[in-house]
Parts: C-alpha cells; sequence; structure tokens
C-alpha cells in the first residue's frame, strides 16, 4: 500500500485560472450571501447547523490557501476558531444540546474533524489539532461505553471519519484510535451485502442507493486497512465496477437523482456524488498508487464537474443528465426519481442546498493531487501546469510544467536539483493516449519512469497521442472521446432569469436560478468515424460554453427520436430509429464540459 505525500503546489495557466473564478463566483462569496453558512448554527447562528458550514469549508481552505487569498484565509481562520472556542471540555464540538446526543446523527462530527483535517494539512494550529484530537477521543469514549451510536448518515458514512484518525494516528500512534476504527467498522454499513440495491432504480429513496454515500465507500478499504495492516481485496475497484454495470454514466459517475437511477443517459446525477467520488479516486490513488483511479479523476474533474456549474460558478445544478435537452421546471411530476421538479435547473440552491456548499472541494483537491511524492519519488499523477518546490532525500527539488493540457497534448516538465540527488521521476501516461513523443522519439506504455541523479535543470518534453474514437454506450449509442474529454453535441441555450426570495434566501444576480431552453434539434447520430479535431485560444473560462477551446467536426444526420413519455423537455433515452431521416450534414461538438445543453449519447447512423 502507499501512503502519497502531497506537494504545495502554486497552479498555473488555466488551473489557476479555474480557481481565481471559483474564488469570485460563489464559493468565495458564499459565506457573504448565503445565510445557511454566514449565520450558521455552528458559529452561534440560527441557521443550519449540520453539514453546510462544514462543507464549505471543506472546499475553501484548499482553495483560499492554493491561491494565497489572504482575505479568504481570514475568514476561514475566523470560522475554524469560533468552532474551536465553542468546544466543550470534554471534546463534544457539535452545535447540539447535551440532552440530544444520544439520539445524534454523528456525520456532522465525522465532517467538521475532516475540515480540521484539512485545515491542519495547510496551516498547523495547536488550538485546532487539540480540537480534532478532544472531538474524536470523546467519539471513542461514548461510542465504546454505549453512550451513543452511529445513526443513519453517519452509518452509511462511517468511513469519512478515518481521514480525520489517519491524520491523528499519523502524528500520534495511539491504541483507542486503532479500536475506534474498528468500532466504526462493526457499526457502521456492510456495503457488499446491499449490492442487490443497486441493480435496477427503485424510484424511491432509500439509505442503500444514496448516490453520495455510494460515492463516498468506494474508497472505505484501503483506509480502513491503513490502520490494519491488511492486503487489500481490491473492494474499491469491484465495487465501483458493480454500481457502474447497472447505474455508470458517460462521465465516470453515477446516475443519482438523488438515489440510484439505473443506465439511462436521461437520469439525474448529483453533483455531490460528483465531487465526493473525485474525492474518493484522490484518496485511492494515495493510497494505492494505482493510476486508473487518476484516469477516473480526470474524466469526472475534466467533464462532469464543469458540466453542471455554470461558467462563472455562481450557479450550479443539483443533478446533470448527460443527454440534456433543457434545464426547465416541470410543470407536473418531476422526472427524476427522488428529486423534485427544478433540480436540474440552474441556481443558488436548486432542489436542496447540500451541493451549495460541497461543490466547492472539486477543483482545489484535484489540484492539490496534480503532483505528488513518496521518499525517493515523485510522481506526475496529472499533465498540468504548476509549479513547486518540494524536498527529496532532504534535498530541494524545483518542478515546473508547462502545458495546455487537456485542449491541447503537448507537455514541458522541468526537473530541477541544484546539488546532486538520486531519485525516481514517474510521469503518468493519460489511459486514451495510444502513445506518446519523449524528447522527439515515438513510445508506448502507461508511465515513463526516470530513475536517476538528477542534477542542474533535465527538460522532459512529451507529446500524448490520442485518436478520437466513438465508445460503446447502452443501447447501442455512442459517445465520442478524445483523451480524457468526452464531447457533445452542443444545442444553444435560451436562459431564463429568475430572482426571488424562498425560506428567507434571496436569489438575485449573479446568483439567481436560470431556465435553460433551446430551438435546436437534438435528434442526432453519427455518420461514421471520420472526426477532425480543431483547436482555439478559447475566453478566459477553460471549459467555456461559448468559445471552447478544443471542438471535433463530425458528419451527422438525424434520426426518429422521441420525447420521454409524458415530458416536453426530456429527450427518451434511446432513438426510435437509428435510420437516417436527413441528409448527412457537418456538425460541431465540444466538450461534454462546455455543452450546458447537449447530446452526448447518440447512434451511429445506418445507410
Amino acid at each position: 500500500m502507499k501512503n502519497y505525500q502531497k506537494i504545495k503546489i502554486n497552479p498555473k495557466g488555466w488551473l489557476k485560472d479555474q480557481l481565481l473564478i471559483q474564488l469570485k463566483g460563489l464559493s468565495g462569496n458564499l459565506d457573504k450571501v448565503w445565510p445557511d453558512v454566514k449565520d450558521s448554527a455552528w458559529i452561534g447562528g440560527e441557521r443550519e447547523g449540520w453539514e453546510r458550514l462544514p462543507y464549505w469549508l471543506d472546499g475553501v481552505i484548499p482553495l483560499a490557501y492554493l491561491l494565497d487569498d489572504k482575505d479568504l484565509k481570514a475568514r476561514v481562520q475566523k470560522y475554524i476558531k469560533v468552532i474551536c472556542e465553542k468546544q466543550s471540555n470534554d471534546g463534544w464540538i457539535c452545535p447540539c444540546e447535551i440532552d440530544n446526543i444520544k439520539n445524534y446523527d454523528l456525520w456532522a462530527l465525522f465532517l467538521i474533524g475532516k475540515v480540521f483535517t484539512v485545515y491542519l494539512e495547510h496551516e498547523y494550529d495547536k488550538a485546532v489539532y487539540s480540537a480534532l484530537y478532544k472531538a474524536m477521543f470523546w467519539l471513542y469514549q461514548n461510542l465504546k461505553d454505549g453512550t451513543i451510536k452511529l445513526l443513519e448518515w453517519a452509518k452509511e458514512r462511517w468511513y469519512e471519519c478515518l481521514i480525520p484518525l489517519k491524520y491523528l494516528y499519523e502524528t500520534k500512534k495511539e491504541d483507542w484510535i486503532i479500536e475506534l476504527v474498528g468500532i466504526l467498522k462493526k457499526q457502521g454499513r456492510d456495503f457488499f451485502s446491499i449490492k442487490n440495491d443497486w441493480v435496477r432504480p427503485l424510484n424511491k429513496w432509500e439509505w442503500t442507493t444514496h448516490v453520495v454515500n455510494l460515492s463516498m465507500m468506494i474508497k472505505y478499504e484501503p483506509l480502513y486497512k491503513f490502520f490494519t495492516g491488511e492486503k487489500l481485496n481490491g473492494d474499491a475497484h469491484k465495487l465501483y465496477d458493480f454500481v457502474t454495470k447497472y447505474n455508470g454514466t458517460a462521465v465516470g459517475a453515477f446516475t443519482g437523482d438523488e438515489c440510484l437511477g439505473g443506465i439511462a443517459n436521461n437520469r439525474g446525477t448529483e453533483l455531490c456524488s460528483v465531487v465526493e467520488l473525485m474525492y474518493s479516486a484522490e484518496v485511492l490513488f494515495n493510497l494505492t498508487g494505482d493510476f486508473s483511479w487518476v484516469d477516473l479523476l480526470e474524466k469526472l474533474a475534466f467533464n462532469a464537474l464543469p458540466a453542471t456549474i455554470s461558467d462563472d460558478m455562481w450557479t450550479h445544478q443539483y443533478v446533470q443528465q448527460v443527454n440534456q435537452i433543457a434545464c426547465q421546471k416541470f410543470p407536473g411530476k418531476s422526472f427524476f426519481g427522488t428529486n423534485n421538479e427544478e433540480a436540474h435547473l440552474f441556481g443558488l440552491e436548486p432542489h436542496f442546498g447540500c451541493c451549495t456548499s460541497n461543490f466547492s472541494q472539486g477543483w482545489p483537491k484535484f489540484i492539490e493531487n496534480v503532483c505528488v511524492k513518496s521518499r525517493h519519488e515523485i510522481v506526475f499523477a496529472m499533465p498540468l501546469p504548476f509549479e513547486a518546490t518540494t524536498v527529496i532525500n532532504g534535498k530541494t527539488v524545483d518542478l515546473s510544467v508547462k502545458t495546455n493540457y487537456p485542449f491541447e497534448n503537448t507537455v514541458n516538465y522541468t526537473v530541477s536539483s541544484k546539488t546532486a540527488n538520486k531519485f525516481k521521476v514517474v510521469i503518468r501516461v493519460p489511459k486514451n493516449a495510444y502513445g506518446y513523443i519523449l524528447n522527439g522519439e515515438k513510445k508506448t506504455g502507461k508511465k515513463i519512469v526516470i530513475d536517476k541523479v538528477f542534477v542542474g535543470e533535465e527538460n522532459i518534453a512529451i507529446e500524448f497521442l490520442f485518436n478520437a474514437k466513438l465508445v460503446s454506450r447502452p443501447c447501442n449509442l455512442k459517445v465520442l472521446e478524445y483523451g480524457s474529454l468526452v464531447f457533445s453535441l452542443p444545442l444553444k441555450a435560451d436562459y431564463k432569469m429568475h430572482e426571488y426570495t424562498r425560506d428567507g434566501v434571496e436569489r438575485k444576480f449573479p446568483y439567481c436560478d436560470y431556465e435553460l431552453s433551446t430551438k435546436d434539434d437534438f435528434n442526432y447520430g453519427f455518420c461514421g468515424n471520420d472526426f477532425t479535431v480543431e483547436r482555439d485560444t478559447g475566453d478566459k473560462y477553460p471549459f467555456s460554453s461559448k468559445n471552447p477551446r478544443i471542438k471535433i467536426k463530425a458528419k451527422m444526420a438525424k434520426v426518429k427520436w422521441d420525447l420521454a413519455d409524458g415530458y416536453e423537455t426530456v429527450a427518451n433515452y434511446k432513438p426510435v430509429s437509428n435510420k437516417a431521416i436527413s441528409e448527412k450534414e457537418e456538425k460541431t461538438l465540444i466538450p461534454y464540459g462546455s455543452a450546458k445543453l447537449r447530446m452526448t449519447e447518440m447512434p451511429i447512423i445506418k445507410n
């Protein structure tokens, strides 16, 4: 089992642009405009005092420190300080009266422990460490003597508590931590026992099919076995593959609106599940060294994440659809299994507010895993632009990567060491690359390993080689991929803005709600495999919906394709026929992450 350390990343190029957009958008301003954060019970207010403030902090802490933004860092430190000051002497920290603790759902305690851990990784503070230690020891004492037990969300998400416990154990190898891990597993959900619930959508709310629970669940085995030292059985792959077989999407996520929705391309995928699956992939890679989790991470980050958030990151959807021809409020019964009629609108908190605070972790945590290290090894996990300075074998090493990947394929790595230093550099080759050109020589392989004495400046120039290709999906449909990017046929969106106040929460520009509609036809299929890749400079938004940085030209034609039965704004999950009903024409496909209205899974045309 691996246990990679993070390297302090200084993002450059489009990565930094994306973080600055997030800083200027809803994430960087949520505590100014949203009552559930600015008036949270965690800091003495009267609004929600369970997961929303911790969720927000979990994402904006790395955002603040990656950008070294003084204002956001100061605000984060203020919230952390107040939460710590409110902790009871016995260690209890959540905003719940002591008389109600027996029936309290401890998920909030796990989450604030995770937040403290994220904070300590960026800004060590004795008071915060003490608060984390006391909170986890309180949990141990009270679970052990039976005063409390895992209920509801805590039972489903017991493994999330292993994140702060791992941090504590790496600093203090105390026996009670191992004992607490065992108690949590014993009281928590056994996931293999509920697999049959994932085979078909139930269209009812169940703990066992909740898509966010399952997106978090994937990482449980290596986290648990970090403490026990047992050999891994590959549970993460087994569980991910099983859920995906019956509920997978073209962009690596699971359908879940809000519980598993099956394999149909018109079912929703909750934004929380996207960022939590990303986080699971990050943890899995860091604990196993398995590059397949980085392949998944890229697919989610370059497709599912930007697709469901507006270009300026002021609004988001609760659920996205792979084939999404409109985002309009359903006038009658919601199309989604367990979500309301506005869950796919772009807005401040469509359907429910968990994603409003939780989506903030997506980009920052992703960027922090671009490059990691072990004792004698540096691993360039993703070919993305950054600079960093780290220490290997007690000596300083400078790192730099210059690239516009995934919009372009060339990458220039620089490794600099002023004094002779023997270590290994590992560069991951993206899954869909059929080869690469290294310093002018064509090669193949899943990774590039350079094991040598580094001294001075070492430059490594790579061009990854990709083909635009059609990948099979259910119902005899195809999806177009190029590298880690999935491509969609965009439908021109007309935006209808709604400003209003509901339940004391104001929606006003730029954090108002939007309905999206189109006059474009959606009923297309591919006429063969002849594709032309084109690139552009784009605009200030890396995944711009108006000026994408990469496009693919394709020959396409119309087919007969009906709307979903009973709905005027949802395409059926498959066409009536794949026979052409129009002449062939050239269409331009753009990245899935850029296309807010889109058709992604489409047939190959007969005739």
